[in-house]
């Protein structure tokens, strides 16, 4: 864990980008339209509430990394907002409960398992601050709210509006993918906006996808690389809300609008929208990531995974690096862990220059 001020740089994450809300506020039926408006009001709050809040490091129930022998300790609990936007809400699973008839808590409470377990497995990694931090979710957020996000201590999902998605508890790359934000919060602090948000973005996408591809055993052949293939209705011309495979293919709907993600530097969306475009932008190093797992074969967590984990890690990782700077350091992991010149490396420098960046 690297230790550094995040007070300024602390956002909430939301899954669903704003950009997608945006259209469907102006594209979707009348009751569609105000959904949307209401959740886009409602995600602006929270980021302000998120920014202004002070970080919360306190250590009450947490365990020691040491305590855990077997990566089978986890501190889980969900709460139900029961329709109401506030969070917590009532407790209605811990870890000493037995799962129960309502689907949204049971699959929050595996998801948060899954992650948890990932994380231990792959990395050794002891909860997402690599502390002991229990996890926390909260299920039933509001009326219809079409998102699921991290705001720092918790996640927090949505039901969806049933028209177009379904509940947020359904996806687990989404629930690795928000979860994973506060790994990047506790690691690396990268700056949400512009190129470092778009980073900051990536990183969850990958390790959600590989959080998935862990839990199903699936390598980076069989995998989907698809982000929230499980959230569209059969209403939504779409597949997923994002496919690192080919980025830009994901959904392309009437009401939805086109998927806006590049793939090649050639196509980088210059935006002030959305933090300067941190869920479009973010195609570009989730392609790079897939194109060097699929190279390098076999199981992504293993090699590929091991390379972006050291790299997040790295003290040289700095709050606003950007594309470029990162990549580099990719490569510079990829040497010290597999040899200067490995086929590891030379993957690396294959799969960014596939997307644009040279960097061998």
């Amino acid at each position: 864990m690297r230790v550094h001020n995040k007070s300024c740089r602390r956002s909430i994450h939301c899954i669903l980008p704003p950009h997608v809300l945006r259209n469907l506020a102006q594209n979707g039926s009348p009751s569609q339209r105000a959904r949307a408006l209401r959740t886009l009001s409602a995600d602006n709050t929270l980021r302000t509430l998120r920014a202004a809040a002070p970080l919360r490091k306190g250590t009450i129930g947490r365990v020691p990394r040491g305590a855990i022998q077997a990566g089978d300790y986890k501190q889980r609990t969900i709460f139900d907002s029961r329709a109401a936007q506030t969070v917590p809400g009532e407790i209605v699973r811990t870890e000493s409960g037995a799962a129960g008839a309502d689907p949204a808590v049971n699959e929050a409470f595996d998801g948060l398992g899954a992650t948890f377990d990932f994380y231990w497995s792959v990395f050794e990694r002891n909860s997402i601050d690599d502390e002991g931090l229990p996890l926390n979710a909260t299920v039933h957020f509001g009326q219809d709210y079409d998102n699921a996000f991290w705001d720092g201590e918790r996640m927090v999902f949505g039901d969806g509006d049933q028209e177009l998605f379904k509940r947020f508890t359904s996806s687990l790359d989404v629930i690795g993918h928000e979860l994973t934000h506060g790994v990047t919060e506790d690691e690396a602090g990268l700056i949400y906006q512009f190129q470092p948000g778009a980073l900051n973005e990536s990183v969850s996408d990958i390790f959600g996808s590989l959080v998935k591809q862990f839990a199903k055993k699936q390598d980076a052949k069989t995998a989907d690389w698809l982000i929230g293939s499980e959230l569209l209705t059969k209403n939504v011309n779409g597949v997923a809300l994002r496919s690192m495979k080919a980025p830009g293919t994901a959904f392309d709907d009437p009401v939805l609008g086109k998927d806006p993600q590049p793939s090649h530097m050639e196509n980088f969306v210059h935006t002030f929208e959305d933090n300067g475009g941190v869920h479009i932008n973010s195609g570009i190093p989730n392609h790079a990531f897939f194109l060097l797992a699929t190279n390098i074969g076999g199981n992504a967590w293993e090699k590929p995974g091991r390379i972006w984990y050291e790299t997040l890690r790295d003290g040289h990782l700095k709050p606003n690096t950007g594309f470029k700077r990162f990549s580099r350091l990719t490569l510079a992991t990829a040497q010290r862990l597999y040899g200067a010149s490995g086929i590891e490396a030379k993957a690396v420098i294959d799969a960014w220059a596939r997307v644009g960046l040279k960097i061998g």
